[in-house]
């Protein structure tokens, strides 16, 4: 989608059919298609492809050699079986940049598990901060492991069209859900591996700034964010 907004020409890969699962992820829908699936597929393109027909792989195959950039989220190892693994494509077009997405990377003992966004927050300890002071565990009102990793498989295909511009060669990018979750986790990470420090849930408060939460108040009954400003 980001690449879309920037101008790139998105050719969206979706089953015959019923296409992309998010189609159907509603209410609300605009007409027949989920407003969620309208939110995330702005600007792109699409078509459908029977992967496991003949003619869908020489056609995606065909695609490849023309196409600057392949983005996939099968299960690693996949669409290897089906003749469209990097290993295949690259010998077509050298210069392919070919992303993969997955919920635990392209190797080790989790790699062949499905990954959810759910799932690699609360793996994760993003869902271990997350919530009321004493509460139990709360996945966040979007999915931010999904956008996260988005956004970093957004910043790893920009650098390899540079590297690609510099070299001529394409590249093979490995993303997931539970690394670009860990990498979010920021200062409370570094907490814990600099200073021995385990995170806990704060609410909307924080544990090294006061004040810094979402306090309600006494006369006007409404809640306003009170912050510490540091000059």
């Amino acid at each position: 989608m980001i690449l879309g907004d920037l101008g790139a020409e998105v050719i969206k890969v979706e089953r015959p059919g019923a296409g992309d699962d998010t189609r159907a992820w509603g209410p609300p829908f605009v007409g027949k298609e989920s407003a969620y699936f309208l939110s995330v597929n702005r600007n792109k393109k699409s078509i459908a492809v029977d992967l496991k027909h003949p003619r869908g792989v020489q056609l995606i195959t065909e695609l490849a050699a023309v196409c600057d950039v392949l983005v996939e989220n099968y299960l690693p190892g996949k669409l290897h079986q089906m003749g469209l693994g990097y290993e295949q494509l690259s010998r077509t077009n050298p210069q392919l940049i070919y992303c993969s997405i997955s919920g635990y990377g392209q190797t080790g003992p989790q790699s062949q598990s499905p990954g959810y966004d759910s799932i690699a927050s609360a793996v994760s300890g993003m869902m271990h901060i997350t919530g009321p002071e004493g509460g139990e565990p709360v996945r966040p009102g979007v999915a931010m492991t999904d956008l996260a990793t988005g956004l970093y498989t957004h910043g790893a295909v920009m650098a390899a069209l540079l590297q690609r511009h510099r070299t001529g060669r394409g590249a093979h990018i490995d993303c997931n859900l539970l690394s670009a979750q860990v990498a979010c986790l920021s200062h409370i990470a570094a907490n814990y591996l600099n200073a021995g420090k385990e995170a806990k849930r704060w609410g909307t408060a924080h544990e090294s700034i006061v004040p810094y939460q979402v306090t309600l108040t006494l006369t006007a009954r409404r809640w306003f964010v009170m912050l510490c400003l540091l000059h």
